[in-house]
């Protein structure tokens, strides 16, 4: 699981950060998953290592502009390139009816089928390797956070202990890989799991924004290996947070802190934070670091790779 940041401000975009988009790349299977699109998200895969074309699912957290803005187009985009088998959508109610207009009134017709689906606090989906799930945050408009689980997996099969057991290589072999019991031709039961190492634990990145501090931003994110939250605002413009419904830097720590998160990364900028102005970003970071302090700053087009979870 690799997470690509193509937009960390907020609202609007700057000359160094393009508006709201994590791309999730996950190579075993050569998908990427993307997680909003705001205005010009497009542009900013032409500038990353990503591929459009593996792109198989869009996850949105709601329909403010910054968020949204650059869905039609990158899909336009890829239906036009014809390289692209389907593409799964998930956002709250109205997605659907605002991506038909889109669709509508521009007389933009796919080559691949596009579905859309609404979600609801819960299971969004599980395709057995790994299973989505979403819950109401904290905003203006209705907003949902994700989480993203990679299942468990069989730790690594011992293929030389196998042979000297005398299993005959074949599909007993894959039973066994995956943890089943099987009993053999001579009557003997070989429990699969006696063959593997330890379990492989799989991991689960959050994704938070925008929302102001919630204890179901705290439900949803503990105990992942990465939480991205936003931190729109300084801990000294906390009334401009409330007001707008919108993190701080110490607000997203506490929920990094509160859920026990492996690692926590910061986006979602407001541009007031500027270089040369009071309050600058890096002063954010420390804000968020006094709190929790495995604490990173994302940067448009910062890569980073999702540990597994130490002992």
């Amino acid at each position: 699981m690799q997470i690509t940041f193509l937009g960390t401000s907020s609202g609007v975009p700057t000359r160094a950060r393009n508006v709201s988009s994590v791309a999730l790349r996950l190579p075993q299977r050569a998908e990427v998953w993307l997680l909003d699109c705001g205005e010009g998200t497009q542009h900013q895969f032409l500038k990353s290592d990503l591929k459009s074309s593996q792109i198989r699912r869009i996850f949105v957290t709601h329909m403010h502009g910054d968020h949204i803005f650059g869905l039609m187009g990158l899909l336009a985009s890829c239906g036009l390139a014809g390289n692209v088998s389907r593409i799964d959508i998930y956002g709250p109610p109205k997605l659907n009816e605002y991506l038909q207009a889109c669709r509508r009134y521009s007389q933009t017709h796919f080559s691949y089928p596009i579905k859309v689906h609404t979600v609801e606090p819960g299971k969004v989906l599980d395709d057995g390797e790994f299973a989505v799930y979403c819950q109401r945050l904290e905003h203006r408009v209705p907003a949902f956070g994700y989480r993203i689980v990679e299942k468990d997996r069989t730790g690594h099969f011992d293929v030389k202990r196998a042979a000297a057991l005398g299993i005959p290589p074949g599909p007993i072999y894959g039973r066994l890989k995956r943890g089943e019991a099987v009993t053999l031709a001579d009557g003997r039961m070989i429990n699969g799991s006696d063959l593997c190492g330890e379990t492989i634990q799989g991991r689960k990145m959050v994704y938070c924004t925008d929302t102001i501090f919630c204890d179901r931003a705290i439900e949803l994110s503990e105990h992942a290996n990465v939480l991205i939250h936003e931190s729109t605002f300084a801990h000294q413009d906390a009334e401009l947070a409330y007001q707008r419904l919108h993190s701080t830097s110490t607000m997203a720590a506490q929920v990094a802190l509160a859920a026990q998160v492996q690692q926590l990364i910061l986006t979602h900028f407001s541009p007031r934070y500027a270089p040369g102005n009071t309050i600058q970003l890096k002063d954010l970071l420390l804000e968020a670091k006094a709190i929790f302090p495995n604490t990173l700053m994302a940067h448009d087009f910062y890569v980073h790779d999702v540990e597994r979870a130490t002992a």
